[in-house]
């Protein structure tokens, strides 16, 4: 069985500290679109930080004070590439100040929602799209691949629109609704890299780029992109890279590491892609015209060509 899509991109999942008004409105926008947290204190805000997956914090401005100054630019300071959204609903006098405190403490992103665009704004800002990196990245590949055929084009954008949760290549296979031996087979055919290590590199890649914020430990990025322990996350790092977890937080940012992931695996194949279809398997005449090719050249399959 084979697929025409990438499938859904994993939920968003989105913080917030705002009034009760404020999450009804946003509970009402973004269903569907992401997952709305809702919290009480700064506290809990970064605590989520920590622990989760979040990719925006959402802050009202009607309800920060000035005594939430030194949390938010902690907040800012620990995670900076999670972006924080100051949202702004009323007209009340003190608002001016509490902006003026929110920008000087680190927040760069106002939605004035006081009119209906700026809600369709912050929906767009927290929607199920890939993330800002997430679409750099997708965005870079593609540049690499410009010849390459559509279906080639859709499992690199997969590698970075699917869960952090799925790390295996049967899961990945699954997602895509092909069956996981013959989508392995079909990489092997071409002579490509197997998605294997198209998985794990794109996982270094996101995994780069969440140690980029300093509010994250080693042991946190590790449970976050579903490793089963630091040490897992280490032997793995040194698998593909030959360097530790530590060394590898120093090394790469996510650009480099998204770098050095299409100076191995993606320019030097870029000719491979041109034909390739990972997810439709070829008709069986061509299959058999293949086989006895092969076994009047008595030959291996060799790489595709243009290397």
């Amino acid at each position: 069985m084979s697929t025409n899509s990438a499938g859904p991109a994993a939920p968003t999942a989105v913080v917030t500290f705002v009034t009760p008004s404020e999450r009804q409105r946003l509970d009402a926008l973004t269903s569907g679109s992401c997952v709305t947290v809702h919290r009480e204190n700064l506290d809990q805000v970064l605590r989520d930080l920590r622990t989760n997956c979040v990719s925006a914090v959402i802050v009202s401005v009607s309800r920060y004070q000035q005594q939430y100054a030194p949390s938010v630019a902690r907040m800012v300071r620990e995670f900076p590439r999670i972006p924080a959204v100051a949202l702004l609903t009323s007209t009340e006098s003190r608002a001016s100040a509490a902006l003026l405190s929110l920008g000087e403490h680190g927040v760069r992103t106002l939605v004035d929602a006081r009119e209906p665009q700026g809600w369709r704004t912050l929906r767009t800002l927290v929607s199920n799209e890939p993330h800002d990196f997430e679409t750099l990245a997708i965005s870079a590949i593609r540049d690499d691949l410009e010849d390459a055929s559509p279906s080639a084009m859709r499992f690199f954008d997969t590698l970075f629109t699917v869960p952090r949760t799925m790390t295996t290549v049967l899961e990945f296979a699954r997602h895509l609704a092909v069956v996981p031996t013959t989508f392995v087979s079909r990489f092997v055919r071409q002579g490509v890299p197997t998605p294997k290590r198209y998985l794990a590199a794109a996982r270094l890649v996101r995994a780069a780029h969440l140690l980029e914020n300093p509010g994250y430990s080693i042991t946190q990025v590790a449970f976050l992109m579903e490793y089963s322990s630091p040490q897992s996350f280490s032997r793995h790092v040194s698998g593909v890279l030959n360097m530790g977890a530590a060394g590898f937080r120093r090394a790469y940012t996510g650009e480099t590491m998204l770098q050095h992931m299409r100076d191995t695996l993606v320019r030097p194949y870029r000719h491979c892609f041109r034909d390739f279809d990972p997810f439709t398997s070829p008709p069986q005449w061509m299959v058999r015209t293949e086989r006895v090719g092969d076994m009047s050249d008595r030959q291996r399959p060799q790489a595709c060509s243009g290397l």
